[in-house]
């Protein structure tokens, strides 16, 4: 491997954490790497709080000083470096949720931060965001447009824009970001990345900004999908304390040997006349065919319609009670971002009749998007239908954020969970990925069906 501060220089766990185990760089010396990274893509707006590098080299040494250091069951994140989206408590740091008049000083760490770190790893600082973790182009902040990390001309991916970046350019070696209505698979897909959007309530909420509490939930950003499952099996952990709090539940096991994928039937796929989409979708249905894999179209309409309701429905009500409950009575003089005062402010024309009646929709189309698991052991969906530039979504925010969020904002509120993972690379270079879904608790599974797909996509 290469010495330290060469451009290649890997940040996955395996390649790092071997590399700080065998004694070639200390974590001290990874540090200050990051740091230097950090400081040479200094003109795209990733970041919106760091430690003092003094600070997180002072943790880094308390960890070379630790008798644990050479036992990797004992700390098995030892000196990695990580991120955390601003809406998540990093004890000593600001948590703004992209708006700076209600920045607050975290006193604790949230719960997923603490088991990470206890297993060795060192935060480096908060990451930029869509504001109050609504949005999925990364556009929508007072604090600057966050780059992709492929191509700075296009979108890097909403509510963990500024995560799924970090992890992309190298800063970190994974990020802890919101997991609502797609927020980690569309900028994971965006920036060539695995992002894992594990079962509501496996991760603890506390220490974590509202944005639609019922949906809530966080979620890894990770080089690949096995630093992804091996994250998200440290960071959860059952939290009494936390009424959205869940214990985890033994998974399924697939019916019979042969391996059967849902895809979408020929007339229900929507890429918006993004020709290129279609047809790397189309090849990496067929190679998971080749694979040896059963490949079984479903009914995408239940889960079409799922999402429109979480998208644009009552439960945005859900919503503004949340960014309501931050704002006080200060909503006037609080540098809220101007799409993101109408996407709120929608929420204010619904009401609790409109919601019960909704909640009930909800319940028939989970029936009827269930039966698909009679049928098939997991869904390979295109985590994104196209791809869009930075201008077009500033010109029409709404229309790209629903879009964007396709065939990714049903996944919460019919309580599944979900892998976005590369693919393929676009006509552009912008990477295409897939998603890989699946009922509750499954995410281990889901890691491992991503590694058998990976030699393959």
């Amino acid at each position: 491997m290469s010495a330290p501060g060469k451009a290649d220089f890997r940040l996955d766990l395996a390649s790092l954490a071997q590399f700080i185990r065998s004694g070639a760089v200390k974590p001290a010396e990874a540090v200050r790497l990051v740091y230097r990274r950090v400081a040479a893509d200094a003109n795209n707006p990733i970041w919106i709080s760091l430690r003092p590098m003094d600070e997180a080299l002072e943790e880094a040494r308390r960890l070379e000083l630790d008798q644990r250091r050479a036992d990797a069951a004992s700390l098995p994140l030892y000196g990695i470096p990580f991120a955390a989206t601003d809406t998540i408590d990093v004890r000593g740091l600001p948590t703004s949720v992209g708006c700076r008049g209600l920045r607050r000083l975290a006193e604790t760490d949230a719960p997923a931060v603490a088991r990470l770190r206890a297993a060795g790893a060192i935060p480096i600082g908060k990451t930029n965001l869509d504001q109050f973790a609504l949005g999925l182009t990364g556009t929508r902040s007072n604090l600057g447009v966050c780059r992709n990390a492929i191509d700075g001309e296009y979108v890097a991916g909403g509510a963990n824009s500024g995560a799924a970046v970090a992890v992309a350019a190298g800063h970190v070696s994974f990020a802890l970001g919101s997991g609502t209505a797609g927020a980690a698979l569309v900028p994971a897909a965006l920036n060539q990345i695995a992002g894992l959007k594990p079962t509501r309530g496996l991760l603890s909420l506390r220490g974590v900004a509202a944005a639609s509490r019922s949906l809530d939930g966080l979620a890894i950003l990770a080089v690949n999908a096995s630093d992804a499952q091996l994250l998200m099996n440290l960071a959860a952990a059952y939290d009494e304390s936390d009424p959205c709090s869940r214990r985890r539940r033994a998974r399924r096991e697939a019916a019979g040997t042969e391996l059967r994928i849902g895809v979408l039937a020929p007339d229900q796929g929507e890429f918006y006349g993004d020709l290129d989409s279609a047809e790397l979708y189309a090849g990496a249905v067929e190679r998971i065919r080749q694979s040896g894999a059963r490949t079984i179209p479903i009914d995408f309409a239940p889960l079409r319609e799922a999402g429109a309701l979480i998208d644009d429905g009552p439960w945005l009500a859900e919503r503004y009670a949340a960014i309501q409950e931050l704002l006080g009575a200060t909503h006037d003089r609080l540098d809220l971002h101007p799409v993101t005062r109408l996407a709120i402010e929608k929420g204010a024309r619904y009401s609790a009749i409109d919601l019960f009646a909704a909640a009930d929709r909800m319940r028939l189309l989970a029936r009827r998007a269930a039966r698909n698991w009679e049928r098939v052991d997991a869904l390979a969906l295109p985590t994104l239908p196209t791809v869009y530039r930075v201008r077009d979504a500033l010109a029409e925010p709404l229309e790209t954020d629903r879009r964007l969020g396709l065939y990714a904002s049903f996944i919460d509120p019919l309580d599944l969970c979900a892998l976005s993972i590369p693919a393929a690379l676009r006509r552009n270079g912008l990477p295409f990925a897939v998603t890989l879904v699946a009922p509750p608790f499954h995410e281990d599974w889901l890691c491992a069906l991503a590694r058998r797909f990976a030699a393959i996509l």
